[in-house]
């Protein structure tokens, strides 16, 4: 008896429009989500299997070879030797320096529009925070060239490229700041005023250290963006074949090794292994990003 009333249920949903159309609405999405992930998927796929062969420690040891080397090793059919050393510690050179740069400015500038949200100052700085946002990445570094390599380091260098990815970081840093701190509870800041605690301490005991995870959510997601950035550093950090922790010298990265080795046929191999390495990078700085805003529930 129960079978037959299940079985006469299930004819009934199935005989109802709107649970048909129901259906074929859900597959139609699923359909479209494979669609839509399904380059992506591609790419990566396409990038283990091209670099892969040349990841081993030698990569990560080793500044990137010459012409001479790539062309014998290629018509041997062996890997090519060397690796992106270079690269990897230009990059992080230069992210460092450009978090230095933007971390405290940014968490200083979202302070003060959290304080002030109807300001017209505050209203300008969210204004040129936005616009900049939507700047090519390439009329930054233009700025920074003109701002520093002619005028600061009279040459290409680290702290130029630097200061471009530093004006990248800024405006995520300092909206993420004030959306955070808008999401803390004000009967936090009400407390400590009404204890007589000096404002610098309320910002660095309880407004900070409350929306840590928020803040560092920003900060990870800021250098995220412009760690693959190629087109600033091709105008102010240039590129560098060795290891360089000089502020005022030409500077190499990943991302601008990977357009060098574009231009070279015989690196082909190793322009799949850097990126997959990039990819990687990035895809972690996500991963963690993610991990840490998940938390975001303390408050």
């Amino acid at each position: 008896m129960n079978d037959i009333l299940k079985k006469g249920k299930f004819k009934r949903e199935e005989k109802n429009p709107r649970m048909v159309k129901n259906k074929l609405f859900h597959r139609l999405v699923i359909f479209l989500s494979i669609i839509t992930i399904s380059p992506i998927l591609l790419i990566i796929s396409k990038l283990f299997i091209k670099g892969f062969r040349q990841i081993n420690l030698s990569f990560f040891t080793e500044t990137a070879p010459d012409t001479f080397m790539a062309m014998t090793a290629v018509n041997n059919g062996e890997i090519i030797p060397g690796g992106i050393l270079n690269g990897i510690t230009g990059t992080l050179f230069m992210v460092i320096m450009a978090a230095i740069i933007a971390i405290p400015l940014g968490i200083l500038i979202g302070v003060y529009l959290y304080e002030n949200p109807g300001r017209v100052y505050a209203n300008i700085i969210r204004d040129i925070a936005d616009i900049l946002q939507g700047v090519p990445s390439i009329v930054l570094g233009l700025i920074s060239y003109i701002w520093i390599v002619k005028n600061v380091t009279s040459g290409y260098s680290a702290l130029a490229g630097s200061v471009s990815l530093s004006i990248m970081m800024l405006p995520l840093i300092l909206r993420s700041t004030e959306e955070t701190l808008k999401m803390i509870p004000t009967s936090l800041k009400e407390a400590a005023v009404a204890l007589g605690v000096p404002y610098h301490k309320i910002l660095l005991r309880v407004l900070i250290p409350t929306g840590f995870s928020g803040l560092l959510t920003g900060i990870l997601l800021a250098i995220s963006r412009v760690i693959g950035e190629t087109a600033p550093l091709m105008l102010t950090a240039l590129g560098s074949s060795v290891v360089n922790y000089q502020i005022d010298k030409p500077t190499s990265a990943v991302p601008l090794l990977i357009w060098e080795f574009y231009n070279d046929p015989n690196m082909v191999d190793l322009i799949w292994s850097s990126s997959l390495f990039l990819m990687g990078f990035v895809l972690t700085l996500n991963l963690i990003s993610k991990k840490i805003a998940s938390t975001r529930n303390a408050f």
